[in-house]
């Protein structure tokens, strides 16, 4: 029962969230950041590596406002990424892999504190649930492809990228505290809120 009561105060917080100002002025400027980088910043490392940015605003929402804004910032973004440059038919699934990565990231950082440790687990069910299932599932079923003949690549190229990313997030979310908290977005001494 305490667990399940956390949780409605989890999700309950975060869709409280949606409704503070300056908590959308900086989801606005995450969602541009996010664009930017999708369309300029990648590395390409051999056939199975592409080490990309784009995912960082998505992660550093669902860290400072939880499940349920990360859910809904992460599927209007995905929209939003697919108007502004077309990569092939729309699918409503790959937008529903987002909304579902935003959920299990949000419940994993929002109001808890960072470690290596919190962020490896949180990307590796992202990696299982939502790479190596939904969008395998996704693509088979758009190409025509067997599951079981794509899953094997995928399963490599995501337990490669699985440190990287892990060390890429802890980065990205120890500096993004940092600047938050200089630039007056949390006030608070740090500490004083948890997770921040």
């Amino acid at each position: 029962m305490k667990k399940i009561r956390e949780c409605k105060e989890m999700y309950g917080s975060s869709f409280q969230e949606l409704f503070v100002t300056k908590n959308m002025v900086l989801c606005g400027f995450m969602a541009a950041l996010a664009v930017g980088l999708s369309m300029t910043t990648s590395i390409e490392v051999g056939p199975y590596i592409r080490i990309g940015f784009s995912g960082i605003p998505n992660r550093i929402v669902e860290f400072l406002f939880g499940p349920v804004t990360g859910c809904l910032f992460g599927g209007a973004l995905d929209i939003m990424k697919y108007m502004l440059k077309p990569t092939g038919p729309f699918f409503f699934g790959f937008t529903f892999n987002a909304m579902l990565a935003g959920i299990i990231y949000g419940s994993a950082f929002y109001k808890k504190p960072i470690s290596i440790k919190r962020i490896a687990v949180a990307e590796l069910l992202v990696k299982i649930i939502v790479n190596c299932l939904f969008n395998t599932l996704w693509i088979s079923m758009l190409y025509g492809k067997g599951f079981f003949v794509l899953l094997p690549a995928r399963l490599l190229k995501n337990a490669i990228m699985l440190p990287i990313d892990s060390a890429i997030l802890y980065v990205s979310f120890t500096y993004a505290k940092r600047l938050l908290y200089r630039v007056g977005c949390f006030p608070e001494k740090s500490g004083s809120r948890p997770g921040i």
